[in-house]
């Protein structure tokens, strides 16, 4: 019999009507958190909250990681950063990875951020902000190593190593750089990036060095630097797939059996009637589509739900609101039962849902809308 209990009377998800309910796991999250954190020798291990914790609520994450043992946090935008700064301590240090956008400095210092500066206008920016405050300003300086997406390039340096007065007044707590291929530890790029940050900052003022995100730090001591900044690893997404996954699952997405009726052979499914039955089946629609941020692509080849033990293969193309799946082989006695099935959950991971659509964990996370029903699972006071 499988567990019919995952969606717990206490979640509130019976009385929703919403037709599918995302569990998230904040003590895997800070597990998650605590593994990586014992894989970085002594370089410092911050985590990456950036589009709101990967769409599982920043609001809840943050703090769950910070209770953990995180102190460092980075965000994508100045938005993220403001939101941020009134979940966690005062203490806690947030870098923003865009920097400063024109005229948005004074921001920064309002909410205690440190921006990222990425560009030698960025740099020239946040040089003139703090001559008109008279002091210091923390911030980081980014160098693009070879990924060719964001960073001081070579000839930036050069100019600033030319011109260390354009540094002025800026108080720099971290060099870093953006690993391009980490999740194939094999790839030549790895080395060499690594090698292009020590020579880039060797010409910069002394600062700590970060390189690695979450693949980056299963490749070793050698890309740890002085610190990490994990994000999908976080959420129990693959580092590579050279290994089995060490990270803890940390979503179980149900879909809300909302009908079930049985076809004859001939009869087609959903838009398109792009599939039809060879003979008679038992389906059933769920209230999951792709305006939950569920993907369209690929679901009716490898796409699947699970009830216990029994796959339930997707039939057709997944609708707006709605999703069609095959459940002949479940006994009626069990599907009688049963109020759900798992979209993502013990036999069907993030990175599966990924494969099945040919895209990346990241975008099935971040992608999971709001009008699921949330329980935030937690043994953490």
């Amino acid at each position: 019999m499988p567990d019919l209990s995952f969606f717990l009377p206490g979640s509130g998800w019976a009385a929703s009507g919403a037709g599918a309910m995302l569990e998230i796991n904040l003590d895997a999250i800070a597990a998650n958190y605590r593994l990586l954190n014992t894989r970085t020798d002594n370089a410092i291990c911050a985590a990456v909250v950036k589009a709101d914790a990967y769409g599982l609520g920043a609001h809840r994450v943050a703090p769950i990681l910070e209770q953990a043992g995180a102190n460092t946090f980075f965000v994508a935008h100045l938005e993220e950063g403001v939101r941020l700064r009134s979940y966690i301590a005062p203490t806690a240090h947030i870098f923003v990875l865009h920097g400063p956008m024109p005229g948005t400095q004074a921001e920064f210092t309002r909410h205690d951020l440190l921006p990222v500066l990425n560009s030698m206008e960025q740099v020239a920016g946040w040089h003139a902000h703090a001559g008109k405050t008279g002091n210091p300003l923390p911030a980081a300086l980014q160098v693009d190593t070879g990924m060719s997406r964001f960073g001081l390039s070579d000839a930036d340096v050069a100019t600033l190593e030319a011109n260390p007065d354009l540094l002025d007044g800026i108080d720099t707590k971290l060099v870093m750089s953006h690993l391009a291929c980490a999740d194939t530890p094999t790839n030549p790029a790895n080395a060499m990036q690594r090698d292009h940050l020590r020579a880039m900052a060797a010409r910069l003022p002394a600062a700590p060095l970060a390189l690695s995100a979450s693949s980056g730090i299963f490749l070793g001591p050698d890309y740890h630097f002085d610190l990490v900044r994990p994000g999908a690893a976080l959420y129990g997404l693959a580092p590579n797939d050279d290994a089995s996954n060490p990270l803890r699952p940390t979503v179980r997405l149900g879909a809300r059996i909302v009908q079930r009726r049985t076809i004859n052979a001939g009869d087609g499914v959903g838009y398109g009637l792009t599939w039809r039955a060879a003979g008679p089946r038992r389906i059933a629609t769920l209230g999951i589509g792709y305006a939950d941020g569920f993907l369209r692509h690929g679901a009716d080849g490898e796409g699947c739900a699970w009830l216990g033990d029994y796959r339930l293969p997707i039939l057709g193309r997944i609708s707006m609101d709605s999703t069609t799946i095959d459940v002949s082989d479940v006994p009626e006695n069990v599907l009688a039962q049963a109020t759900h099935v798992d979209m993502i959950g013990p036999r069907r991971s993030v990175d599966d849902v990924a494969r099945s659509a040919g895209t990346i964990g990241y975008e099935v996370l971040t992608a999971l809308g709001s009008r699921f029903h949330r329980a935030y699972l937690t043994q953490v006071a």
